[in-house]
């Protein structure tokens, strides 16, 4: 008998039935596709990997979309990753997109939105996946006006599958305390709080994010550890946590994804998802980072249920694919393994 004969056999996690919360909408590109763009445009490749920093990180990002300069660029970018999110059992797709830094290639925000919008609702209607979007508020480059103005329209677009607002972009000395108007404005209007929080900065901006902006789902929120009772308020409020430990990981948020915080607070009965977040930059996926949960941070097939049965419920979805999702959970966890 091979050594291989002899390995445990375990469930597919591709044919987990998943929601991906937590991604950044043009770092879902493949990166043959970068090279293939930025070739087209004379463009040099960005270098990918090895940040040193979130500054890094962010300066990377940012050059990597400047080879989206077309619809067709778009369309591409929107084929190839819901082709993407169905060979990885993700049966929804909750992307986050931030459309000022198009103006210049596209018009207005509103012009930026129709085509973003138009092109992947088509690409995910070809593929069956479910699709929803975050309007994003840029929290070192919007000032309050801006931000209001992002939510407004964000509002506007709801009918056109704007389902969230968030916060990205460096939490140092940018709080979720200066955008409570936008958020607002965001909720009042039907849209859920999706900001980021507790990554780059202190646990508090957790407990800012629920109670000032009302948020129902934090990205990443990690550091909520730093708040004495926040874990179990979070637990009890039922405040779904869109973790990514791979992102965690490289950007230094945690030294050893074996220790990733994601176990305790799965202890705690709270809500998590787990997510790729920037896979361009990353080299990361999500169907990896189920990989990841399971292998190193030591999750069982039963937790990495309740994590896909969790994005699955938190999602922005219609009743029918949640219906046919949730299902297909519970068949993956009764069936056998290979």
């Amino acid at each position: 008998m091979t050594a291989a004969s002899t390995a445990p056999a375990v469930r597919d996690l591709a044919l987990l039935p998943k929601a991906h919360l937590h991604l950044h909408l043009e770092a879902g590109m493949r990166s043959s596709t970068l090279a293939d763009l930025a070739a087209q445009k004379g463009l040099d490749v960005p270098v990918i990997g090895g940040y040193g920093s979130f500054a890094a990180f962010a300066d990377t990002y940012d050059l990597a979309t400047v080879v989206l300069q077309t619809r067709a660029d778009w369309e591409r970018l929107a084929e190839e990753m819901l082709a993407d999110a169905v060979a990885e059992g993700v049966a929804h797709l909750e992307p986050a997109f931030w459309a000022e830094r198009y103006r210049e290639r596209f018009g207005s925000d509103r012009e930026i939105w129709t085509m973003v919008l138009e092109v992947f609702t088509e690409a995910a209607r070809r593929h069956g996946v479910s699709i929803s979007f975050i309007s994003a508020v840029d929290r070192v480059l919007d000032d309050e006006a801006a931000s209001v103005a992002c939510a407004e329209l964000a509002v506007e677009l709801a009918p056109l599958g704007v389902t969230g607002f968030g916060l990205h972009n460096d939490e140092v000395g940018h709080p979720p305390t200066d955008f409570v108007t936008a958020f607002a404005i965001a909720r009042d209007g039907g849209l859920i709080a999706v900001p980021h929080a507790g990554e780059l900065d202190e646990g508090r901006h957790v407990l800012d994010a629920i109670e000032r902006l009302g948020a129902v789902r934090i990205a990443h929120g990690v550091r909520c550890g730093e708040v004495p009772g926040l874990i179990e308020r979070i637990a009890a409020d039922g405040i779904v946590l869109d973790i990514c430990p791979t992102s965690n990981r490289l950007l230094g948020v945690v030294p050893d994804t074996a220790d990733h915080p994601i176990r305790g607070f799965l202890d705690a009965g709270v809500r998590c998802t787990l997510n790729a977040d920037d896979p361009l930059l990353f080299d990361s996926s999500i169907l990896g980072d189920y990989q990841v949960a399971r292998d190193v941070i030591g999750l069982t097939d039963e937790q990495l249920a309740g994590i896909a049965r969790t994005s699955i419920e938190a999602a922005s979805m219609a009743d029918a694919p949640r219906a046919a999702a949730l299902a297909g959970i519970d068949a993956w966890l009764a069936g056998p393994t290979p």
